[in-house]
């Protein structure tokens, strides 16, 4: 039975790091990935040299920071309500309700998201603003909105994903406990606050760790087709993710490129490393390993 899933991760996840010497040498296809020319850190430089570099990093660790503490926040709550709505078909409309943005793709988000802030007919420059007496926004030229409208449309496109686990980890707690607070005169928020958070906070701490060891990758769709590559936008939008897209569209440098997914990949081993020590030395229940 193991057999399946053991090839799985052999072909899709280990075989592929061979590809990993893409990032230390100078490829030329028409010599062949080996035959290439070694050039060490030199692919790596493109990264950090840049007058961008600083911009990309902050941008990436921010976002996606403030991403996992506001998706956490979101889905937690999110969780706690659907436990509590006792209507079996509202609770089915509410989890396919915050489940539908995780299925569907960035791009539908995109286009969904230009519905409502376009110029010519986006809902809210031609409703929402006039009836509070607000002049139209141009939201793809105005950089100042979008470290507010991005970790929105995040919070709606992954919090329902992590709500249906939260869920699912609530639901397994005893009604023994919930019942004997009752008892003791225990209000539904000393419930939450004694009982639910702390008996689930192992299910947090793995989510949480797994989202750490992502933190220096990006949901390409979100920043990439959300803000439709707006020029004015990128000092608040651009990423790592879409600034080597970029570079490779207009420099064809497969080997940068590969040079970036290595920084990221060891940079969140480190974080989740890291994280995971200090987890273990404040409660070894909690962490990953």
């Amino acid at each position: 039975m193991m057999v399946p899933g053991i090839l799985y991760f052999l072909i899709n996840n280990y075989l592929p790091m061979f590809g990993i010497i893409i990032a230390f040498k100078d490829i030329n296809f028409a010599k062949g990935i080996l035959a290439g020319e070694w050039v060490g850190l030199k692919n790596f430089e493109y990264l950090f040299k840049t007058k961008d570099a600083w911009v990309i990093t902050r941008n990436t660790i921010l976002y996606n920071g403030s991403f996992i503490i506001l998706n956490l926040a979101a889905a937690l709550f999110a969780a706690i309500i659907l436990n509590e709505v006792r209507n079996r078909v509202l609770k089915r409309f509410y989890q396919s309700f915050i489940l539908l943005p995780h299925l569907i793709s960035s791009v539908i988000i995109g286009y969904l998201v230009y519905g409502l802030l376009s110029m010519e007919t986006g809902f809210i420059n031609k409703t929402v603003l006039p009836m509070l007496g607000i002049a139209e926004i141009s939201w793809y030229s105005e950089p100042e909105y979008w470290p507010f409208i991005l970790p929105i449309v995040n919070i709606w496109k992954q919090a329902g994903y992590l709500c249906i686990i939260y869920l699912a980890a609530i639901v397994g707690i005893d009604k023994e406990y919930y019942e004997a607070s009752t008892i003791d005169g225990a209000s539904k928020w000393q419930q939450i606050r004694s009982i639910t958070v702390p008996l689930i906070m192992p299910v947090i701490m793995i989510m949480t760790l797994l989202q750490i060891g992502r933190i220096f990758y990006s949901d390409f769709g979100l920043f990439y087709q959300v803000p439709l590559n707006s020029g004015p936008l990128l000092d608040t939008t651009n990423v790592i993710d879409t600034y080597v897209f970029r570079a490779l569209i207009s420099l064809g440098d497969v080997s940068m490129a590969s040079a970036a997914g290595v920084y990221q990949s060891v940079v969140g081993f480190v974080l989740v490393i890291t994280a995971n020590f200090i987890t273990r030395k404040i409660n070894k229940d909690n962490a990953l390993f």
